[in-house]
């Protein structure tokens, strides 16, 4: 990735970090209010690869729990994730798909609610399972993927789409 593109996708996540915070979170639409900071870590993972998506979805989750003053790493840790596993997605499965950015934050969207809601279980923190993993869940999965494609499209515009993706090696079965 070069360093104009670094800077870009930097800039883009710390804007969606904060616009998360200060009004998206807030937004409670159906019981459950979309995640724009992380669609944005799961397209930058999709567009950029593993270790840009995990790098990127630290640095958003890191100003989200400073910002917040929440558990300092929760939000790190699940955004880490959900970067690398769709910057691994793209690099896979996802080539030259067109529905993958759906699937992608769909998909990430309830892992990172699940895993969210077992850290802070973990951590003795109160959480209310119905409503984490139900009430406020299913609403957010059908919000991020409305999300989905227009923040694709406009992260395509602004940071490049795929030439920084080095597509994994197909596996090869050699028989002697």
């Amino acid at each position: 990735m070069t360093a104009g593109v670094l800077l870009r996708a930097t800039a883009v996540t710390f804007v969606a970090a904060l616009l998360q915070i200060v009004i998206v979170s807030s937004l409670v639409i159906g019981g459950g209010a979309p995640d724009l900071l992380l669609v944005v870590v799961v397209v930058l993972g999709l567009l950029r690869g593993s270790i840009a998506g995990a790098a990127l979805g630290f640095l958003g989750g890191l100003v989200v729990d400073v910002v917040t003053l929440g558990t300092l790493g929760i939000s790190s840790l699940v955004l880490t994730l959900a970067g690398f596993w769709s910057g691994r997605y793209a690099e896979t499965t996802a080539r030259d798909r067109r529905v993958a950015p759906l699937l992608a934050v769909g998909t990430i969207t309830v892992l990172a609610g699940v895993f969210g809601f077992v850290l802070h279980y973990m951590l003795g923190e109160a959480v209310v399972a119905r409503h984490s993993l139900v009430t406020a869940l299913l609403p957010a999965v059908v919000l991020n993927v409305v999300l989905a494609l227009p923040v694709y499209r406009l992260l395509s515009a602004l940071v490049g789409e795929g030439e920084g993706v080095e597509a994994a090696a197909d596996v090869e079965v050699m028989v002697s």
